[in-house]
């Protein structure tokens, strides 16, 4: 009996493939033996924007739903057009909002009477060519659109000037650091940890306004101006 249990322990350590890779050691972590600073560092750069954001759209009020829709329609077809004209592709029209509410009139003392029903129907656009803005807001004001939103303006791509942001972050961290152990007389050791706590936000979009009103004829000129990306970071070094 004794030399078939260890005929089979021998078997059983034989099945263990030669080539089996050891357990890897876990290299420990240093510990702190210094005094932990944290910090928070901002990086930001500046950029001219190149891409411009419009909302456009159309209201119409009639007295049935469906005069509303159609009239709606038929100009909304015109603002698409006066977009076409004006060189704006159709991967950079799209449809933001459809919608058609029943209008009432409240009187005293009297149920609420239906006078109407209004439709709307907007789309968002964007192009490139900011110096043609002005140009394209008085087409569509032309064409019928009486609610315009914006033009938004903005950095199309805007990862390159980040991670130049995020340099900058870097060393404007380090450098603060380095100011904090010069007055506490010590040197900084190590980085403990970086991690990127905010990043660049896209302005929010103009307040809706209403149109209808405006010359056709108008020249409205638009002022890209500059705008700034901006990264945060949260570092903690080791002094000693």
């Amino acid at each position: 009996m004794r030399n078939v249990l260890m005929s089979a322990l021998a078997l059983g350590t034989a099945a263990i493939p030669a080539s089996a890779p050891a357990l890897q050691a876990v290299a420990a972590v240093p510990v702190l033996t210094g005094t932990r600073l944290d910090i928070s560092a901002i990086g930001e750069v500046t950029r001219v924007p190149d891409l411009a954001i419009i909302s456009a759209g159309v209201q119409t009020l009639q007295p049935t739903a469906t005069a509303a829709i159609e009239d709606n329609a038929a100009r909304m077809e015109r603002v698409r057009a006066a977009l076409k004209r004006a060189g704006i592709e159709d991967k950079d029209i799209q449809t933001s909002s459809i919608s058609l509410n029943p209008e009432y009139q409240y009187d005293q003392n009297q149920p609420p009477r239906l006078t109407g029903y209004r439709a709307s129907n907007s789309v968002n656009v964007r192009f490139h060519d900011l110096k043609r803005t002005g140009t394209i807001l008085d087409a569509l004001v032309a064409q019928g659109a009486n609610t315009i939103s914006g033009p938004n303006l903005t950095v199309d791509k805007p990862e390159a000037a980040l991670d130049e942001a995020r340099a900058k972050a870097i060393a404007n961290g380090r450098a603060r650091a380095e100011l904090y152990a010069r007055a506490l007389g010590m040197q900084v050791v190590r980085l403990l940890s970086v991690s990127e706590s905010g990043g660049y936000a896209a302005p929010p979009p103009m307040p809706m306004v209403m149109m209808a009103e405006r010359s056709a004829s108008a020249d409205t000129k638009i002022d890209p101006g500059t705008q700034q990306l901006q990264v945060s970071l949260s570092m903690s070094y080791e002094l000693r």
